[in-house]
């Protein structure tokens, strides 16, 4: 029997996850989720693993719902208040998407940027300035907030099993960041699941996961896999036009509430 065996938040982008037992979801998925990201002082870029391997160090928890507590190696945390309605705004980039965000303050910034070892701003994003989802992909008004493109990512334990057998080690979930996990089907089952309802709430899935070099990071250490593994493997029986695909984006109809060991059923 399908069931929810796994549910990750990961409140600042790029930054460690959090396993969590049961949470609300919103407009914008797992409630908390990718709401907080780090940029680039001088161009508002976004700055994720890609580019910077320390940030596999770094936690971000909420504290309750109006705070952020960062921790890293070395530091002193520090405590970040989600910015206010009259906070500044920063013009950041994330892919192809342009917006103003609410900028966190000085002392989060010069905490990032003494940890990273370059100027950086923290800046948060509110409901009200979330981006659309790919139309192509997506209804009008279907939101995300700092995740690359979708609010959810699903994938199958038994597909991450099959993947680490052919790897010939035990691969961590946490690597491939996904907010929901479901056990007991086939490996690769979540492929070929259009709509799916987890407990009361149903899901449309609506596109399969490209991945890219941060999957050869170990989320634990923040050492990135000489031989390019998993992903070196994936490219072997994973890869369609040049991407290379592991696991699927949901939008949620609706919100609610999961937790685990709910049982999942493949509506469509």
């Amino acid at each position: 029997m399908l069931h929810l065996s796994g549910l990750y938040r990961y409140p600042l982008k790029s930054a460690a996850g959090e396993a969590l037992r049961e949470t609300a979801l919103d407009a914008l998925g797992v409630k908390g989720d990718r709401r907080w990201m780090v940029v680039d002082t001088q161009t508002g870029r976004f700055l994720t693993q890609r580019l910077l391997a320390q940030l596999t160090q770094l936690q971000a928890r909420w504290l309750g719902s109006t705070h952020l507590q960062l921790s890293a190696p070395g530091m002193a945390d520090v405590t970040v208040a989600v910015p206010g309605e009259h906070a500044p705004l920063r013009a950041v980039t994330i892919w192809s998407d342009s917006l103003q965000v609410p900028d966190a303050g000085d002392q989060a910034a010069q905490w990032l940027s003494q940890w990273l070892g370059r100027a950086c701003r923290l800046v948060q994003v509110p409901h009200a300035r979330a981006r659309q989802v790919d139309p192509g992909y997506a209804n009008v008004g279907d939101k995300v907030a700092f995740a690359d493109g979708f609010p959810l990512l699903l994938i199958g334990q038994a597909s991450l099993d099959d993947l680490s057998a052919r790897v010939g080690q035990a691969l961590s979930m946490l690597r491939f960041r996904p907010n929901l996990v479901v056990s007991g089907g086939q490996p690769y089952a979540e492929d070929s699941w259009k709509r799916i309802r987890i407990g009361e709430l149903e899901f449309r899935v609506v596109k399969g996961c490209s991945r890219c070099i941060m999957t050869t990071l170990d989320p634990q250490t923040g050492e990135r896999s000489a031989d390019r593994e998993p992903l070196t493997t994936l490219k072997t029986y994973r890869e369609r036009e040049g991407q290379v695909y592991f696991g699927q984006n949901l939008i949620a109809c609706g919100a609610g509430h999961l937790r685990l060991d709910m049982p999942v059923e493949v509506l469509a």
